[in-house]
């Protein structure tokens, strides 16, 4: 008898992850419906802006070649959530622009108002930049609480 856990030949990494990027859409779905924020909510949403199908102004990408944060709160318009994720309209310096932001894109999603996150895995370019900063589109300052309360991190990385 081993002591290694044998390889899956399921995906369980990539199909939870995938369910937990549907909480997102789930999320921002209602919101589309409503036509609004309910009460205090807000989010973070952190996603690779070279990921494929992420579309954004060329001047964003520019600057956040890696990654970047976008806030969804007082200034945004045209919420439009699809199977495959969203677009929506942001101000950035009072200039608007139009992101699309396919959930499979999204490395972490943040509703600061009741205190949850969820954080997903990401393919790195070992090359690339492992920081960002974030993209300062027009908001009021908020600040996430990081103290771990209802925090979901999954990582399926197995040292070998």
């Amino acid at each position: 008898m081993s002591d290694e856990t044998p390889d899956s030949l399921i995906p369980y990494d990539e199909i939870v992850q995938e369910a937990l990027r549907a909480v997102v859409g789930r999320v921002l779905g209602e919101v589309e419906a409503s036509g609004r924020l309910p009460g205090e909510h807000h989010f973070y949403i952190t996603f690779k802006t070279a990921a494929a199908g992420v579309d954004i102004p060329r001047h964003l990408s520019d600057r956040f070649p890696d990654e970047m944060t976008i806030v969804i709160q007082n200034r945004f318009w045209d919420l439009k959530v699809q199977d495959q994720g969203f677009e929506v309209g942001l101000s950035f310096n009072q200039a608007p622009a139009r992101l699309f932001i396919p959930f499979s894109a999204i490395t972490g999603f943040v509703d600061p108002a009741v205190n949850f996150a969820l954080q997903f895995q990401a393919q790195v370019d070992e090359a690339g930049p492992q920081s960002h900063e974030e993209a300062e589109n027009d908001h009021p300052a908020a600040e996430p609480i990081e103290d771990g309360s209802n925090v979901v991190s999954v990582d399926f990385s197995r040292k070998k």
